[in-house]
């Protein structure tokens, strides 16, 4: 596209996709797959509903063609809490079976991903398989696909939760004829059987980083404020990277602009390889979504400590950024740092009208979208998703804290720090006539659980946000932190058999097992007390996502490594 009036290039916000093409295992014939050992994965996901008839039906298929049944070998095992080279270890041992092809089970859900990278792991090291996938898995397992292997066999049958053993068995029948063939053929129909026809991103990022955008020179429109931003808007959108909001265009004057408060090298990882991408991320990506979200500079270090929260194990980040729940990642940012650069807890923090609230909390999640490319209705299993996903930022205010703040509960008054926690949005809570803080905490007591919340099946991490009234209200009735904290563990729970056989399966403490009734937390310590906010009567509950993931806390450091007083000590130069 020719650029008559010399604009400047905009940025990738994904960065460079290295696209390795995938070299596909050489398929036996079929005589040889009568013989030989056939190998049977289940991810666990098998054992829900009625979807093991997904193998059972396969079996009864290879039964038909003769294969021999004595050579079969099944192994169940969940990937979840594995990465990359934890699975291809796995990989590995089951190799060791020497198998002549895998039926690698099952692609529907959160697992799908990680599923997808064990797959792709047999084929590397020689074993022909087939990923058995279902709506809404069945997206981003190509999605991976494209971008971890260019091509993989991949098999979706329409099957939901409420199948029968029927219409399950039906499904499969359906697409016997490409199992097999995806199983034996080899060439040109190998590859047309492995083909991924993928929504987004047809060409790859370039390795110069730049986008081969270039909007059409208009005289008019050049002396406009803001020229071409509807150009600008109309290509982020078809390309998926933005979140549907109009942004900044990330130019490279501002994105040096963003690096003034930032010491770090552009090229150092925050975030290990994640998502559907299997990206890494690094300063520069943070910084290019921090222009694109309408940051100013000074947001960088709260976005690298956040994002190096988001880094921790305990945080189960790959996970995290696929998942069907429509939980956004919240930032709480506690201590002076916060109000040193106008972060808000104060009345609406949570709503519109705070700069530094919304621009810090979107740029995380555009990282997320932009550089692991989790793209709601492509790559993201989100059913319906939620406003917590555009941005879930805010601080907690010193002036209106009745009890110690989470930095100082985790450090001191003078250290910054930001809590990072995987979490649905606020649900409001309301109680104007309560007079005292033992009825009120009754009133918080009922609604930090449902039944159709994950921490009903999943104990976990949950936010208390008080407002000024409240807390005071529960201050003055001899409540401490501690105290809420307690009351909370204690009388939140469900009876066993309202969670028995429905929301989601449950993952608790194994010491558990005979308990009754089920606390949603594992100990005081899980419940986070905030004050933020303003005057009157509505407090708000955050709850978990709480799949093997924990809130993390993350201080604000300089590159070597000692605490930051003030955001003057990041800046370049100073």
């Amino acid at each position: 596209m020719s650029n008559p009036n010399n604009l400047e290039r905009l940025l990738d916000p994904r960065g460079y996709q290295e696209r390795p093409m995938l070299e596909l295992a050489k398929r036996p014939s079929l005589e040889d797959l009568k013989k030989g050992k056939i190998l049977f994965y289940n991810n666990t996901k098998l054992g829900f509903c009625n979807y093991y008839t997904v193998f059972d039906r396969i079996k009864e298929h290879l039964r038909e063609i003769g294969c021999c049944e004595d050579n079969w070998v099944e192994y169940t095992e969940t990937v979840r809490g594995k990465n990359a080279d934890d699975l291809m270890e796995y990989a590995k041992m089951l190799a060791k079976e020497e198998p002549v092809a895998a039926i690698v089970a099952f692609g529907d859900m959160g697992t799908s991903s990680s599923t997808t990278v064990l797959t792709i792991a047999l084929e590397k090291i020689g074993i022909p398989a087939v990923y058995m996938t279902a709506p809404p898995g069945t997206a981003i397992t190509e999605g991976v696909g494209v971008y971890r292997a260019g091509e993989l066999c991949m098999c979706s049958v329409d099957i939901m939760q409420a199948s029968t053993v029927e219409e399950v068995a039906t499904e499969v029948d359906k697409k016997w004829d490409y199992i097999l063939g995806a199983l034996t053929s080899n060439g040109d129909e190998l590859k047309k059987l492995a083909h991924i026809d993928f929504k987004i991103d047809k060409v790859a990022p370039a390795k110069d980083g730049l986008l081969p955008f270039i909007p059409e020179f208009d005289h008019e429109k050049s002396t406009e404020p803001g020229a071409y931003m509807e150009e600008v808007m109309e290509y982020f959108n078809a390309e998926h990277i933005c979140d549907g909001l109009p942004i900044i265009p990330p130019t490279r004057r501002r994105y040096e602009a963003m690096l003034e408060y930032c010491p770090w090298p552009e090229d150092m990882k925050l975030v290990d390889p994640s998502g559907p991408s299997g990206r890494e991320i690094t300063v520069r990506d943070v910084a290019i979504a921090a222009v694109m979200a309408g940051c100013k500079p000074h947001a960088m270090p709260i976005l690298v400590a956040a994002f190096k929260a988001l880094n921790s194990p305990l945080y189960n980040f790959n996970q995290s950024v696929t998942t069907s729940h429509p939980g956004g990642n919240l930032c709480i940012v506690s201590g002076p740092i916060a109000q040193e650069i106008g972060i808000s807890g104060k009345q609406g923090c949570q709503g519109p009208g705070w700069p530094e609230n919304a621009t810090i909390g979107r740029a995380i999640n555009l990282v997320i979208m932009n550089v692991l490319r989790s793209v709601p209705g492509v790559c993201d299993l989100d059913c319906i998703a939620s406003q917590a996903e555009f941005t879930f930022c805010f601080a907690e205010e010193p002036s209106l804290a009745q009890w110690n703040m989470i930095n100082e509960d985790r450090y001191d008054s003078e250290t910054t720090t930001v809590y990072l926690l995987k979490a649905e949005p606020i649900h409001d809570v309301i109680d104007f006539l309560s007079l005292n803080g033992h009825d009120l905490l009754d009133t918080l007591t009922d609604c930090c659980s449902t039944l159709g919340s994950n921490n009903a099946y999943m104990p976990g991490p949950l936010v208390m946000c008080l407002t000024p009234d409240h807390a005071m209200m529960l201050k003055k009735d001899g409540y401490t932190k501690e105290m809420i904290q307690e009351h909370i563990h204690q009388y939140v729970y469900h009876d066993n058999a309202m969670v028995n056989g429905r929301g989601l399966m449950p993952v608790r403490p194994k010491e558990w097992a005979n308990r009754h009734p089920l606390p949603v937390t594992r100990s005081p310590k899980d419940v986070e007390v905030v004050t933020i906010g303003g005057r009157g009567g509505h407090d708000g509950i955050i709850l978990p996502w709480a799949l093997h993931s924990e809130g993390c806390v993350e201080p604000l450091t300089l590159p070597d490594g000692s605490i930051a007083k003030s955001i003057k000590d990041f800046k370049k130069g100073e």
